[in-house]
C-alpha cells in the first residue's frame, strides 16, 4: 500500500535535514553537509511492512516552486495522502512564504481536497526558549485562518531535539490504517501485564506508533524523548557490529523492558510493581509477539 507524501517549503526551511534524520538515520550535527534538493527527489520508506511512503521532497527554489503551481500542478499535487509544508521560523521573507504556501494549498484543493495537511515551524532551537511557545501560538492562529476552508495541524519542531520526532510520529499515525485495532491490542495487553505504560515504536525509525497509559506523567515529551535516545543507541549498536534486539533498565521506582515486538515493532515496558517478576514481563512479550503479528498485518493491508 503506497502513501503519497509531499515535503515542501521554502529552500533552506531544513526539509531535507529532517528526511534524513527520520529515515536515514543522521545524526543532527551531519545534516549540515546536505545540499540544496534540485527540483524533486523521490524515496520510497517501507514502514510497518505493508505501508509505503512515497516521499517528495520537493526543492523550494523560487523557479521551483514556480514551476510546481504553474505547468506541474496536476503531477505535483494529485492523489496526495499528507502534504508536510516547513517554515522556517527566522525567515524574513514570511509573506513570501505564505505566498507559496496558499498556492499549494489551492492545488491540494483542486487535485488531492482529502489530503491531511501539517504545517511543521521550523529551527525553533534558533529561538530564545521562553519566547518559543509566544511565537508559535501566533504562527499557529494565522496559519490556521489562512488555511480555510482546510483544516491543519501545526508542530514547533528542531532537528536537535525530540520536537521533530513528535511531529513525525503523528504524521505517521494518521497514516496507519486501522490504528484504533492496535490500540485496542495495546490496551488490553497493558492491562493483562499489570503494566504502567506500554509504547510501540517503529522499528527502523523508532517513531511512536501507539501507546496505552495507566498512571500519568509529568513529561509530556518522554516517549519522543526515548525515540531519540534508542535510535543513538541502536546506531551506536550497529558501528560495533553489534546488533541491538532488547535491554532492560531498572532502578527503585521502575523497571522497563525494551523488546522486539514483530518483525516491525519493538514494544517499551514500563513497570512499578516490585512484585512482578522480570521474567514474567518477559513471557507475556513473548505470548503477545503473534497475536500483534496478526494485527499489523491485517492494519497494513487495508
Amino acid at each position: 500500500m503506497k502513501k503519497k507524501v509531499l515535503l515542501m517549503g521554502k529552500s533552506g526551511s531544513g526539509k531535507t535535514s529532517m528526511r534524513s534524520i527520520i529515515f536515514a538515520n543522521y545524526i543532527a550535527r551531519d545534516t549540515r553537509r546536505l545540499g540544496a534538493t534540485i527540483d524533486v527527489e523521490h524515496s520510497h520508506v517501507r514502514f510497518l511492512g505493508n505501508l509505503v511512503l512515497n516521499l517528495w521532497d520537493c526543492g523550494g527554489q523560487e523557479a521551483f516552486m514556480e514551476n510546481y503551481i504553474a505547468s506541474q500542478r496536476n503531477h505535483i499535487f494529485r492523489d496526495v495522502e499528507v502534504m508536510i509544508y516547513v517554515f522556517d521560523v527566522e525567515s524574513r521573507e514570511f509573506d513570501k512564504d505564505m505566498h507559496y504556501y496558499q498556492s499549494c494549498l489551492e492545488s491540494i484543493l483542486q487535485n488531492s481536497k482529502d489530503a491531511k495537511i501539517f504545517c511543521l515551524i521550523h529551527k525553533m532551537d534558533l529561538v530564545q526558549e521562553e519566547q518559543r511557545e509566544l511565537i508559535f501560538k501566533e504562527r499557529e492562529i494565522e496559519l490556521k485562518q489562512r488555511s480555510l476552508p482546510l483544516e491543519i495541524t501545526c508542530f514547533k519542531t528542531s532537528i536537535w531535539d525530540e520536537t521533530l520526532y513528535m511531529a513525525w510520529s503523528s504524521i505517521i499515525y494518521s497514516l496507519i490504517p486501522n490504528v484504533q485495532m492496535l490500540e485496542s491490542s495495546l490496551q488490553n495487553f497493558c492491562n493483562i501485564c499489570e503494566a504502567d505504560e506500554i509504547v510501540l515504536f517503529e522499528r527502523a525509525t523508532f517513531l511512536v506508533i501507539s501507546h496505552s497509559t495507566k498512571k500519568p506523567h509529568y513529561d509530556i515529551h518522554r516517549f519522543e524523548k526515548i525515540s531519540n535516545i534508542i535510535k543513538q543507541f541502536k546506531l551506536s549498536c550497529s558501528k560495533s557490529q553489534t546488533l541491538f534486539q532488547s535491554m532492560e533498565v531498572k532502578n527503585s521506582n521502575f523497571t522497563a523492558f525494551i523488546d522486539v515486538l514483530t518483525p516491525n515493532t519493538y514494544i517499551m515496558v514500563i513497570m512499578s510493581d516490585p512484585t512482578i517478576q522480570s521474567a514474567a514481563t518477559a513471557i507475556n512479550i513473548n505470548v503477545a509477539r503473534k497475536h500483534f503479528e496478526k494485527i499489523e498485518k491485517m492494519a497494513s493491508f487495508r
